[in-house]
Formats: C-alpha cells, sequence, structure tokens
C-alpha cells in the first residue's frame, strides 16, 4: 500500500508498456501509449473504513469498476469499465498487492486487473481475470507512477514511504522531475508490434488468417461481429493453434471452418492449404455448448 499512501493520482503502467486508460466514450478501459494524457491519470480514494482497500477515479469522474460483463462470450475475462453507480459498492474497490517493485490489483472476488496483449479483440484490452497461462502470468503485474502528492494537513503524520519513480516512464510531455523517457530502443520493439510509423508497411510472406471468435454456443454472427486478421507464415493447424492460444491467452481451442455446403463448422486437421491461399477460420473453444464434431 506504500505505493498509494501519499498519492492523490497516478498512472498504472502494465506489462506491454501501455497506460491504463479512460476512453473518451467515458465508459470503456483500454490501454494506450500516451502516459501525458489526463485519460491516463487516476484519482485515489481509499473506501471508508480501510486502509487496504482503494478505488480510482477516471478524468470524467467515474470509478474503475469490475463488470460481471464477459469481455467475449464464452471467456472467463470480464470487462473494466468507468461507471459512477448510486450505491458505491464492492465493485469498485480494488486491493493493491505488492510483487516486487510492482503491484497487483486484485477485485473484491479475487481476480485481478488484467492488461491485455496479443491479436484482436484482446490487443489494448483491459480485464479482471485469473490468468493460469505462464505466459500471461505478467499480465496483471503494473507499474505505479504517482503524478500528485496528497498534501495532508497539519498535524497528521502518514507513515514515511519510499518515493515511486520509474526511469522508464512513457511521458513525453509532463514536467515532473521524477518522469524520465523510455529507452528508445524498447519503444521501438513494442511500436513496431502494434502499428506502422508512416509509409507501407512491410511486405510479409506468409497467408492472411481472418478470424471470428464463437460464442459459449458454438456460434458467431458473422454479419453483426467483425472479424480480425493476422498474418501467418506456417503451414501446420497444431502451429496455427499454438499461435492463436499464445497470443489471445486461451486454452484449449478448437481452430475451425465453415462447410460451403451446409453452414456447419468443422475441425482444420494437419496442413492448411496449400500456396499460402488466405483464410477465414472460426475459434471455439472446446467447452463450448451445443457443437459436436
Amino acid at each position: 500500500m506504500e505505493f498509494f499512501r501519499k498519492a492523490k493520482a497516478v498512472r498504472l503502467r502494465g506489462h506491454h508498456d501501455k497506460y491504463l486508460y479512460a476512453d473518451e466514450d467515458e465508459e470503456s478501459v483500454t490501454q494506450d501509449r500516451n502516459g501525458s494524457s489526463k485519460n491516463a491519470r487516476w484519482a485515489v480514494e481509499f473506501a471508508p473504513g480501510s486502509e487496504s482497500i482503494l478505488r480510482l477515479k477516471s478524468c470524467y469522474g467515474k470509478y474503475l469498476t469490475a463488470s460481471n460483463q464477459p469481455f467475449l462470450l464464452g471467456m472467463t475475462g470480464r470487462k473494466v469499465i468507468q461507471s459512477l453507480p448510486r450505491r458505491l459498492d464492492s465493485s469498485l474497490e480494488w486491493e493493491p498487492i505488492r510483487e516486487g517493485s510492482q503491484i497487483k490489483l486484485k477485485t473484491r472476488y479475487g481476480n485481478f486487473l488484467r492488461a491485455n496483449g496479443g491479436l484482436p479483440p484482446w490487443r489494448n484490452s483491459v480485464t479482471h481475470d485469473i490468468p493460469h497461462r505462464t505466459s500471461t502470468q505478467d499480465w496483471i503485474l503494473w507499474d505505479v507512477d504517482v503524478v500528485e502528492i496528497l498534501v495532508q494537513s497539519p498535524g497528521h503524520h502518514p507513515p514515511a514511504v519510499p518515493p515511486v519513480a520509474h526511469s522508464d516512464s512513457l511521458d513525453f510531455e509532463s514536467s515532473s522531475p521524477s518522469s524520465v523517457p523510455i529507452k528508445s530502443g524498447n519503444f521501438s520493439r513494442q511500436e513496431s508490434s502494434d502499428s506502422y510509423s508512416g509509409g507501407s508497411p512491410p511486405k510479409s510472406e506468409g497467408r492472411t488468417i481472418y478470424y471470428h471468435v464463437a460464442d459459449e454456443n458454438g456460434e458467431v454472427d458473422d454479419d453483426v461481429v467483425e472479424g480480425y486478421s493476422f498474418i501467418f507464415k506456417g503451414n501446420g493447424v497444431d502451429e496455427l493453434t499454438k499461435k492463436l492460444m499464445e497470443e489471445m491467452g486461451l486454452e484449449d481451442i478448437i481452430v475451425c471452418s465453415r462447410s460451403p455446403l451446409n453452414g456447419k463448422l468443422y475441425p482444420l486437421r494437419l496442413q492448411l492449404p496449400p500456396n499460402n491461399a488466405d483464410m477465414h477460420v472460426i475459434i471455439v473453444q472446446s467447452s463450448a455448448k451445443g457443437i459436436a464434431f
């Protein structure tokens, strides 16, 4: 809790070097590289009667909220949103747990605030979940930057805490003396994985995989739900399945295609079509209901 004792406002930076970000729609919560934006600033409030439970309020006056809405149907992650309910309930409360120089933020029900990476729709999303895969354990760790110190009233003497300053803080415009720009090498590596800074994107060998994620009943509405895509350089179904599992943080998935004859799903087997032909696939969790192969 020493990260927050003297903090009036903080920024939280996740494993992917992006900040917890209150979107302009005043409801969504995502990740963004612009740490100097007011949207990356969260006011700190302690829950009444507690010195270990806090609330975080966005620049729009709404609280960071662990909702019950699934991020994707059939998946375990739940949406994290901004909200301002009439009654300030436990969905707004977070317990900081220190892990080395970082913290984890736990909900009152045991889930953790998680900064997702990988392919869309997971990229830049924020959920609350309990990560089970080793590759996603670091996604629930956050660096804390104090951006405004809480000024105590005379006669009040809080416990002394060490200053929090991270040498790789992504604050390009802030005048804070404790903020230092991130090393250019690390930033370039991260930035190149998300977007192209200009000009034509480099030509890549491989095929384009277009995919949808089915719901818990194994169904997907292709006309309503926007699909996603990425470049895949392999040839085997096992390799494609592993790539999707790693990038999306999922387990026990089945990569399927839709039959052009009857529209039913069938699992892909062994090799992908030759000549790097583009493909449309559907990701189904093996636990999905109402689907049998």
